[in-house]
């Protein structure tokens, strides 16, 4: 009788639970799945945003024409895709462990939710009013040249950094570095508290270095984390789209910042190919995927053995 109690009762909590969640599942349904699925099936049409005509169903032309059109300019938007991506990805991740493990080890809770603050507080600015603030550094008459110049000896010089192509890469690469490496610095601090500090008194007592805590203890145990901030990172990396739109509309050439999502753009909303837009956007879509799924893979999170 008590089995049959107990049983009645989880039936009970589980419906109530997903009573809760249906709500937000059909919710994320609506407004996730519904979408994407609405962009396969358009990419499949020649569609003009504001065209009276039927769509012309074209079948994969779209995605064909994406990879053999060179007047699409689709590959050199992945070209510089990657190129922003691989600039942003590696010092993002990387700093970003560096600095929450010098922060985390060498302070106390208190100060640390002082550089926690500090150090988010441009992630919460938008995207619009934080490149703003940087194309005013890098004017001509800006403080970026002024600084570069009183270091160089070099004064009236102008450097160029947002007409040069290499040069405005870097500049958008920086922009993007300083206003989200504070979001994966607070993961990272959130994932080194979940480590028990009994193993670095144990590993401190055996006589190992802070090198060696951080090589036999840090790293292992913060695979998973790493693995989170990873993923999240070259998602954000692949979707960038605004610090590259404000630097094109204040004058910056094109190509070099031409990454997919301001391709996409370009495509369904400047030209109004909605169908072509669409079909860039599911073959971000799918990169983004297979490219989270092989990090996870590398990484192997889940052989952690705590």
């Amino acid at each position: 009788m008590r089995q049959k109690k107990y049983r009645g009762i989880e039936r009970k909590l589980a419906l109530w639970g997903w009573g809760f969640n249906i709500p937000s599942l059909v919710f994320f349904a609506v407004f996730s799945f519904a979408p994407i699925i609405y962009a396969i099936y358009t990419s499949l049409y020649d569609k003009r945003v504001l065209s009276l005509k039927a769509p012309n169903f074209v079948g994969l032309k779209n995605y064909i024409d994406i990879f053999t059109n060179k007047g699409i300019g689709f590959l050199d938007s992945l070209k510089s895709s990657a190129i922003f991506s691989f600039g942003a990805f590696f010092p993002l991740v990387i700093f970003s462990l560096l600095f929450s493990v010098l922060v985390y080890n060498n302070y106390k809770a208190s100060t640390q939710r002082k550089f926690e603050i500090l150090w988010y507080t441009p992630a919460v600015i938008s995207s619009v009013v934080a490149t703003t603030i940087w194309m005013l550094i890098f004017d001509p008459r800006g403080l970026g040249n002024q600084v570069v110049n009183f270091i160089l000896n070099t004064p009236g010089v102008d450097h160029r950094w947002t007409s040069n192509p290499s040069m405005l890469r870097f500049v958008t690469i920086m922009v993007y570095f300083w206003k989200y490496i504070g979001y994966y610095i607070v993961l990272f601090i959130t994932g080194l508290g979940t480590i028990p500090g009994t193993l670095y008194e144990a590993a401190r007592i055996d006589g190992a270095s802070r090198m060696q805590c951080f090589r036999r203890i840090t790293l292992p145990l913060l695979k998973p984390t790493v693995s989170l901030v990873s993923v999240l990172c070259l998602i954000h990396c692949l979707k960038t789209f605004s610090t590259q739109y404000m630097f094109y509309q204040s004058g910056a050439p094109l190509k070099p910042i031409n990454v997919i999502s301001l391709s996409i753009y370009t495509t369904g909303i400047t030209n109004q190919r909605i169908g072509r837009a669409c079909a860039m956007s599911i073959i971000l879509f799918a990169a983004m995927i297979i490219l989270s799924i092989a990090q996870l893979k590398l990484i192997n999170a889940d052989d952690i053995d705590y």
